[in-house]
């Protein structure tokens, strides 16, 4: 009765989400039902697409979770032409995923911008401004921010990892390089020039409280954000962090736990978009389809050529890197069925709570 009591409030105070976050059995069962509801009614059943082209794995960063850290001299490093990712692009506006995500490792340089920006203007010219574009390249000024936006990108993810300073710390150097301020002025930037903002965190980490991943969901709600993309830490054996596996949650109950998380979020923040992490399915082979039946809308499948996805390995198992974009595309439509969602096909899927934010 108590929990029922949490799922019924208006608004949710640290200890419910702790609580919410503990959900086991026949409590769990309460929090997704919850979650389903608040789903269909702010958001719907749609699943909308986003293409994702790794398009390079070179990163100037070197995080302790990260397998493409710039310290790890075992990862064959590549960079996707220009023609690989426009024809990468291309694909995904024949095949009306309606949305495109260009994702790589951060870089700064003006070269790296001007390229960048090149490109968002070729992916809208050749699909006649059809294709909506959402980037994942991490911190950046607030100039190449606005370069890109006016090239034709709409959204950028860039998760702050944890909201926890301490713990971002621990996953992170200490230098000016990796600074949690940064990446939050970051964040706060991005928001300011007009950016659908996201950001996410990884749940299961090493020294990681359920405290914590509550503070989390309370950041993402305090910010404003539009889009959320997290899923569970899988550690990556040429990472400092992996000689902390032995402290870690069990697999399973990282995956139940960022369950738990998408299923809490979608309660707290109605109307935002969340995406299935493919760090689901690397644990369970259905781990996307039961993230979307909870709470999750937006699905993320691989368009880059599959020679180079085994090495964007920011962790261990990641699944499909055998398959090619028909492939993928052909079991994405089955599973969403599965998940009782149907797929927003040609449509750019925009967070429903960024439109009201901007109105």
């Amino acid at each position: 009765m108590e929990f029922e009591k949490i799922l019924k409030k208006e608004k949710l105070e640290r200890e419910d989400l702790i609580a919410m976050l503990s959900a086991k059995g026949e409590e769990r069962k309460l929090l997704f039902e919850k979650a389903v509801e608040t789903k269909l009614k702010y958001v719907g059943n749609k699943v909308y697409f986003r293409g994702l082209v790794e398009f390079s794995n070179i990163c100037s960063k070197d995080c302790y979770y990260c397998g493409i850290r710039k310290g790890n001299d075992k990862v064959a490093r590549y960079n996707l032409s220009d023609k690989e990712i426009l024809d990468a692009a291309t694909y995904a506006h024949e095949n009306r995923y309606g949305s495109l995500v260009l994702q790589g490792g951060e870089i700064i340089s003006p070269a790296f911008t001007k390229r960048i920006e090149n490109l968002l203007k070729k992916i809208k010219k050749l699909s006649n401004k059809g294709l909506g574009i959402t980037l994942s390249l991490g911190e950046q000024s607030r100039d190449t921010y606005q370069r890109w936006m006016d090239a034709g990108a709409h959204r950028y993810l860039l998760r702050i990892e944890s909201s926890s300073r301490e713990l971002y710390n621990k996953i992170h150097p200490v230098n000016e390089h990796h600074e949690f301020e940064t990446r939050y002025d970051c964040l706060r930037t991005l928001q300011d020039l007009g950016y659908q903002t996201g950001t996410g965190v990884m749940i299961g980490l090493p020294f990681q409280t359920i405290e914590q991943l509550a503070d989390d969901i309370l950041f993402m709600k305090d910010f404003d954000v539009d889009m959320v993309g997290m899923g569970p830490y899988i550690e990556h054996h040429d990472t400092p962090l992996y000689q902390f596996k032995d402290q870690l949650l069990p697999i399973k109950e990282r995956f139940d736990l960022t369950l738990n998380m998408i299923a809490s979020l979608r309660i707290v923040m109605k109307d935002i978009n969340i995406a299935a992490a493919t760090a689901l399915q690397a644990i369970d082979p259905i781990g996307r389809e039961k993230a979307v039946k909870i709470g999750a809308n937006i699905i993320m499948p691989n368009v880059t050529p599959g020679l180079f996805r085994n090495d964007y390995a920011l962790y261990e198992n990641k699944p499909c890197t055998d398959e090619d974009p028909e492939q993928c595309l052909n079991c994405m439509d089955v599973r969403i069925q599965l998940a009782d969602g149907e797929i927003g096909y040609g449509k750019w899927g925009d967070s429903a709570h960024y439109v009201r934010r901007k109105k």
